[in-house]
Formats: structure tokens, C-alpha cells, sequence
């Protein structure tokens, strides 16, 4: 692939726009997360492929100016995004951190004795999402909070009434996921992965929406099909007649007023290392 860093969708400015809106639909789950698992004034917490950094500056407001808040991405282009925006709202404990997640070195860049750590759809897309969960479980102290989302069954995602067109779309979606090395359903091992590191299971619970076009929520997934299915054509992925009949579907949906949306099955687990 050409794209900066291999990402699946990109790096651009459509991209960095979709994340930002994926991130407003997503805020009320999070922050009710981070709450449960003590995030707050004063901590260090690190957030592991913080993207744009949407998330980041929402945890650097929790901690506080004395506070500190480590992102970590892969991607030059989003940090120059975070970066940007920090100082526009002059937030000023923030730092960042450009490395492949992947990367061996990864552990020695790391904060040490940290109180948190957070992560969304992040592990889905290493190629070692073990290794990596262990080098972010190093970083933190006796008793730190770790807060997972990630996909456990992303194929409930479908239109009601059902759209072939659709349900192709997601097959390919999760096709070209794997090609790249990831598991867009990583969530499934992760729980017994944290057992085995000596972690406790504080909670673990799905996250599913069952939502109508008018709904908020439905701007997720509609969003990201209006960037996904030019990239998986791009991609060689979907023909343009299959990338058109997705658009329709979506669009057929929309106008239909006793439609409905599931949302991809999202696992979010908060653990606490021992």
C-alpha cells in the first residue's frame, strides 16, 4: 500500500474529519469508562494509537495541567494534528511519541509507573497485538488501569431490512483488515490475554446500538462508509458497480424512515494490573 504508514483508510484530511466525528458519537461511552476506572487529576495516563488525537485532549483536560498525558501513533500526519490542536487550546501536558506500535523499542520510550493507559481499535491492527499489550502492561504502575475497545463480532453490522449490498461490504471490510496483518475481532482474546499478564478483570461488557436514521449514533458507521468504500475500491477490494450498489444502500436506508442500523459488537474491558 502507498498510504502514509500502511493505514487501512489513510491519513487525510477525510479521514482525520471521519475520526473526529467517530470520536463526538463515541465520547459519552468513553468518558463514563474512564470515570469507572479512576481516570482523573493528576495522572499519567497514555494513550496507546491515539490517531488525530481526539481522545488524547479529553485526558489531558482530565489530569489537568498536573497531569501528563503520553499519545503514541505511528502516523506523522496525525500527531502534526494533536500537536496543532493542543496549542490552539492551550492544553500543555501533552506529549507525544512517533513510533510503530509494533516496534521492539516501543518499551523504552514508554512512561514509567503510569496510572493509565486507553486504547480504541487499536490492537485490531498490529501485527503482534500481544507483544504489544505486554509492553503497555510494563508501563504500568501496581494497581494502574488499563480501558480496552475493541471489536468482538464486527459482522453484526447490517441494515435492517437486510441489504446484501451491505453485508458484501463488511465481508470485504473485514477481508482487507486481515490482509494487512491485523484481527478486526481481537477483542475475543484479549481478556484471557490479560489474565495470563496478571491483570483483574474490573469489567467487560458489549457495546451494541440498534439505532434508526435519524439517530445520532448512525453518523458512525454511515461516516465511514462514505470514506471505506472509496478506499476498498481504491484497493481493488470492490468493483465501482459493487461500490455504488454499498452507496445506494446506505442511501435507500436513510430515506427510509422505519429502517434500522447494529452497530458493529464493540467489547469494552477495564482491568487493573496486579
Amino acid at each position: 500500500m502507498t498510504m502514509e504508514k500502511d493505514y487501512v483508510l489513510g491519513t487525510h484530511d477525510d479521514e482525520i474529519e471521519r475520526l473526529g466525528l467517530q470520536h463526538r458519537v463515541w465520547r459519552p461511552k468513553t468518558t463514563d469508562a474512564w470515570q469507572r476506572a479512576g481516570f482523573t487529576v493528576g495522572q499519567t495516563l497514555i494513550d496507546v494509537g491515539c490517531g488525530p488525537g481526539y481522545a488524547t485532549l479529553d485526558l489531558a483536560e482530565i489530569v489537568g495541567p498536573g497531569g501528563r498525558v503520553v499519545g503514541l501513533d505511528r502516523s506523522r500526519r496525525f500527531l502534526d494534528h494533536l500537536e496543532s490542536q493542543e496549542r490552539i487550546r492551550g492544553i500543555g501536558n501533552v506529549e507525544t511519541i512517533e513510533i510503530d506500535l509494533d516496534d521492539a523499542k516501543l518499551s523504552d520510550r514508554l512512561p514509567q509507573n503510569a496510572d493509565g493507559a486507553w486504547c480504541r481499535w487499536v490492537f485490531a491492527f498490529v501485527q503482534n497485538p500481544r507483544a504489544l499489550l505486554e509492553r503497555v502492561a510494563g508501563a504500568l504502575k501496581p494497581g494502574g488501569k488499563l480501558v480496552i475497545y475493541e471489536y468482538f463480532d464486527y459482522s453484526t453490522w447490517r441494515l435492517l431490512p437486510r441489504s446484501p449490498a451491505q453485508e458484501m461490504f463488511v465481508g470485504k471490510v473485514m477481508e482487507a483488515w486481515r490482509a494487512t496483518g491485523g484481527e478486526v475481532e481481537i477483542g475475543l482474546s484479549i481478556p484471557g490475554w490479560l489474565g495470563e499478564l496478571g491483570f483483574a478483570m474490573e469489567g467487560v461488557r458489549p457495546l451494541i446500538d440498534i439505532v434508526g436514521p435519524g439517530h445520532y449514533i448512525w453518523q458512525w458507521p454511515s461516516a465511514f462508509v462514505d470514506v471505506g468504500v472509496e478506499r476498498m475500491r481504491e484497493l481493488g477490494s470492490i468493483t465501482p458497480d459493487e461500490a455504488n450498489s454499498v452507496r445506494n444502500a446506505l442511501a435507500d436506508a436513510e430515506r427510509n424512515p422505519n429502517a434500522l442500523m447494529v452497530t458493529p459488537g464493540v467489547m469494552e474491558i477495564i482491568a487493573t494490573k496486579g
